[in-house]
């Protein structure tokens, strides 16, 4: 941390960080409960984990085992979750890890995790939007016989463009635009749609579960068949450790599938600044609905492993294909339907993320300020939202992201690590702050989220780290030519000097 303005890793105070949200230009409405920030948390988690990630793990890493792995990625989460809880009511401003970086470690390395953020966002934002359309054209088809124009498929399909996650992206940035209290809202009735989709697999297939089908339990361990080189994970190539499927380190081969399944719960803290009382209600937010799902999680999987055994379970639709298994077609097709609503939310606060960080490096100065003014109405960055909503639309529509998925991961571990970090150190250089909620056991907890976060990051493949890297060497080259000359601290540095 440096307080010197011409150093590199000159830090904003937190002083400094709310002083900016009440210029008037750059302010955004502050509309955003506790009940609102938990549905956006809840909204954005349950996605495409539950639904897909469930009949992967089962079938290929921990079987039913697979209900642990969820409590072991919860864990790591959970760890997180404190770090940000603190840092969200301590510096309640839009940004998420990037603004708690700046207030705690400095400029460059809060440059560094706002442009991994930005990848995140988008990527997941892109990646669900496909994910969804997916969903959509299957229901149409299935059920009324209707199919997309071959070319309007998307590529993934063999099209050349996809017509309906383009659409939806686009109509999501509408909304967005218009203000987050009405997001909430659509949010709300979706994401209430989506837990009784979820209550409705736990209750129903409590009726249809055999108990042969939990033995084993855990399986019996076996060799991962992994790729090798730059498809193998990173920790094969340093350690010589290769990962293992079933047994006891299948359980942790598994948390590092289906920690993809928790990737959102940090969005919420992208929305600080448009919470009316963030003290108070960003922890509940945080850890409330990070609570719930772990929760849901667990339940549904000991449910459908049960219901049907592991080697049996679909790796796309496990839970459809799971009542399909027991005759309960009618159960399978509200499955689906409540899936293809539920990813609807997903898209929406990935998109709210994104923009928020966006945002919030625009007014810094380290992206043109141009983009951090907000709508005269809405009080919304609306200028961020529709650049970002059309470019992501763009990206959905036009390019198959499968390999470039996992970028996701690595970027979101990124960011806890960089948060946990960030809470050490500005506990011991302003331990003057008032903190309305104060992560328990410090630096316990915090060195315990970086560690774990760290190990689900080397179980990754190493092509994942090099294309991380070559992201990461395209902001710093932005940075240098770009944002250091622009940087409001920067300037403040530069006018003090001359």
């Amino acid at each position: 941390m440096s307080t010197d303005l011409n150093s590199p890793f000159r830090t904003k105070t937190v002083e400094q960080s709310i002083r900016d949200t009440e210029e008037p230009e750059h302010a955004l409405r502050k509309s955003l409960s506790a009940w609102d920030l938990t549905v956006f948390g809840v909204g954005v988690i349950i996605g495409t984990g539950i639904f897909v990630l469930t009949g992967i793990a089962a079938r290929n890493n921990a079987g039913p085992a697979t209900a642990l792995a969820f409590v072991a990625a919860g864990v790591v989460c959970a760890l997180a979750a404190l770090c940000y809880a603190e840092f969200a009511s301590t510096v309640p401003v839009a940004g998420s890890a990037y603004t708690f970086s700046f207030a705690s470690i400095g400029e460059v390395p809060a440059w560094i995790i706002g442009w991994d953020l930005v990848l995140e966002f988008a990527l997941g934002t892109a990646v669900v939007a496909v994910g969804w359309s997916g969903y959509v054209r299957h229901l149409m088809h299935t059920n009324l016989g209707w199919n997309l124009p071959a070319g309007l498929s998307g590529p993934d399909e063999g099209g050349t463009f996809d017509l309906l996650a383009c659409l939806l992206v686009l109509v999501l940035t509408a909304i967005l635009v218009i203000g987050t209290k009405l997001s909430a809202r659509i949010t709300a009735i979706v994401v209430a749609i989506k837990v009784t989709v979820v209550l409705l697999v736990i209750i129903a297939g409590l009726f249809f579960i055999k108990a042969d089908n939990y033995k084993p339990f855990i399986p019996p361990a076996e060799p991962q068949a992994g790729g090798s080189g730059w498809k193998a994970p990173l920790v094969q190539l340093i350690f010589g450790y290769a990962p293992t499927n079933f047994g006891v380190m299948g359980i942790f081969t598994a948390a590092s599938l289906v920690f993809f399944a928790f990737i959102g719960f940090d969005v919420v803290a992208t929305a600080a600044e448009e919470t009316k009382n963030p003290q108070r209600d960003m922890p509940r937010g945080i850890l409330g609905s990070l609570l719930i799902c772990t929760v849901l999680y667990v339940a549904v999987t000991l449910v459908v492993t049960g219901m049907q055994h592991y080697t049996q379970m679909s790796p796309t639709a496990p839970l459809a294909e799971a009542f399909k298994s027991v005759n309960q077609p009618f159960f399978a097709g509200a499955i689906s339907l409540g899936a293809s609503v539920g990813l609807i939310t997903v898209c929406m606060i990935l998109l709210l993320g994104q923009t928020r960080v966006f945002f919030a490096m625009s007014r810094d100065g380290l992206l043109p300020r141009v983009f951090s003014v907000t709508h005269p109405k809405y009080r919304t960055p609306y200028r961020a939202t529709i650049l970002l909503g059309v470019l992501i639309a763009v990206l959905a529509g036009f390019i198959s992201l499968e390999k470039l998925a996992e970028l996701v991961n690595i970027g979101t571990l990124f960011a806890f690590v960089v948060v946990a970090l960030g809470v050490i150190i500005l506990r011991r250089t302003r331990p003057d702050l008032h903190r309305s909620f104060r992560t328990p056991w410090v630096p316990l907890i915090p060195i315990l989220s970086i560690l774990a976060s760290l190990w689900l990051m080397l179980n990754l493949p190493a092509e994942t780290w090099a294309r991380f890297g070559i992201w990461m060497a395209i902001g710093f080259v932005i940075y240098s030519f770009y944002g250091v000359w622009h940087s409001r601290l920067g300037r403040e540095g530069r006018d003090a000097k001359y």
